[in-house]
């Protein structure tokens, strides 16, 4: 049988209709049959969207405000790139190391896998369309040689770096860790199964304790979880499902009104007709099957509500300056300062603040601070409290950690603040100042760990 060839035109019909299907088949080989080629094209087909789109960019999974990758995008193309060039965030000799595809792939670098699965799309389709577009505008000799003009607008985030920073995920849990998670053993056992050892006798109690309240009210017991990422992941997750009727572990609205200072800070549920104790309560008023694990003028109240206040500020995106942040480095130790026989005029129930000072290079009395304690005046005439050491005001060299106490034994001024115009009461993370100065005295300190070793002097010694 002799080969037939098909007539041209049917031959042609065919092979267009193979490429076509060809074509339907791989998604990817239709994008770049239709690829636009000039910087101009990218930008306005794949630069121009992320500008215009009302979700968030990949920048919110490393930062809970005050910035976005629209920052970075001006409504014009060749503005767009001479202000990134200007800024120092496209290398034109090197397009593919450009700063500004850096900072979108800071989300590989993200501890939290969940996170770094979730934002994974979004960051790839930022990243792919500034390179192409980057790259299109450097082989642009007429826009490379362009100079900027000098009325250029700027690219970036509005707000100062500082807030930026200050707005990262790793600080807000770097913080939460210091003045939350670091107080956790306050709600030992009830809700910290971590914190419980199988093989320690003294635990044996406790863990059917927290057996028993997990049976009757649910995992909601386990407030700490085994890491301060977990615990902090899960009090926001559970904060998002408000009710309307309770009170949320975290209160955007009003941090003080959180139930993570609220339970801790209430007192057991009434009892009830039997002489049994009542349901603890979410709503006001809170009571808490534990009772009182904190005061509301202690140290561990304080920092607690400052972390609160805080993070309610940088979800809300309410810091407009660096000056408005807050100091955000008080590092909780186990030292204890503690003033007996008070003087005279110090009322039970007053709040005291006790600041620390050391000696600066030349020997003399540094006027900042390095550590401060916030307790109440007892019954007994004494105040009591856990030293804070303020991170800010410390040497270079200086440990920050409670492992490597950065404070060395020998002498130090302590200066005593009371608060007798309720500043603490209306605001709990105040630190009080100059006009409530109570006087003031030099003592030799070994700062050793616990009450039993604390370092205490006399009410007596303390001059005006």
């Amino acid at each position: 049988m002799t080969k037939r060839s098909f007539p041209t035109r049917i031959r042609m019909t065919f092979l267009t209709l193979v490429a076509a299907v060809s074509c339907a088949a791989s998604p990817t080989a239709l994008v770049q049959a239709s690829e636009p080629t000039t910087a101009l094209q990218l930008f306005e087909e794949r630069i121009m969207p992320i500008f215009r789109s009302p979700n968030p960019s990949s920048c919110v999974q490393c930062h809970l405000s005050s910035v976005d990758i629209k920052d970075y995008i001006l409504p014009s193309h060749t503005e767009t790139f001479l202000a990134l060039r200007a800024d120092g965030l496209v290398d034109v000799e090197a397009p593919e190391q450009s700063k500004i595809l850096t900072l979108i792939q800071m989300g590989e670098k993200d501890s939290d896998p969940l996170a770094k699965r979730i934002h994974e799309k979004t960051r790839k389709a930022e990243y792919e369309a500034f390179s192409a577009w980057i790259k299109a505008c450097c082989s642009d000799p007429d826009l490379v040689s362009r100079s900027a003009p000098e009325q250029l607008a700027a690219v970036g985030p509005a707000k100062p770096i500082e807030v930026v920073r200050h707005a990262r995920k790793s600080r807000v849990l770097e913080a939460f860790t210091r003045n939350v998670w670091s107080q956790r053993m306050r709600c030992f056992p009830c809700h910290t199964p971590d914190e419980m050892d199988a093989d320690n006798p003294k635990h044996q109690k406790p863990a059917e304790r927290h057996g028993e309240l997990v049976k009757t009210y649910g995992a909601r017991m386990n407030l700490f979880r085994e890491t301060p990422e977990a615990t902090l992941a899960a009090l926001v997750a559970s904060s998002r499902k408000q009710n309307g009727k309770t009170f949320p572990l975290i209160n955007l609205r009003e941090p003080a009104k959180s139930l993570l200072v609220l339970k801790p800070t209430a007192k057991l549920p009434p009892k009830q007709d039997d002489g049994t104790l009542g349901k603890p309560s979410s709503t006001d008023p809170v009571s808490h099957m534990g009772g009182i694990k904190m005061h509301v003028d202690d140290h561990s109240y304080k920092l607690f509500v400052a972390w609160l206040e805080d993070y309610a500020a940088v979800v809300g995106d309410q810091y407009a300056t660096a000056d408005e942040l807050p100091s955000d480095n008080w590092i909780p130790t186990q030292r204890i300062l503690r003033v007996k026989g008070t003087p005279a005029d110090w009322k039970p129930g007053s709040v005291v603040q006790l600041f620390v000072h050391g000696k600066d290079s030349s020997g003399n009395w540094s006027p900042d601070p390095v550590a401060f304690t916030q307790s109440v005046v007892t019954p007994r005439g004494m105040v009591n409290g856990a030293l804070l050491v303020i991170a800010s005001n410390l040497g270079p060299d200086q440990e920050l950690t409670d492992d490597a106490f950065p404070l060395v034994p020998g002498e130090y001024m302590v200066k005593a603040y009371v608060d007798t115009a309720g500043k603490i009461k209306a605001s709990p993370s105040h630190l009080l100042d100059a006009s409530d100065f109570a006087g003031q005295a030099v003592i030799q300190a070994k700062w050793l760990i616990g009450f039993p070793q604390a370092e205490t002097f006399e009410g007596a010694r303390l001059e005006k």
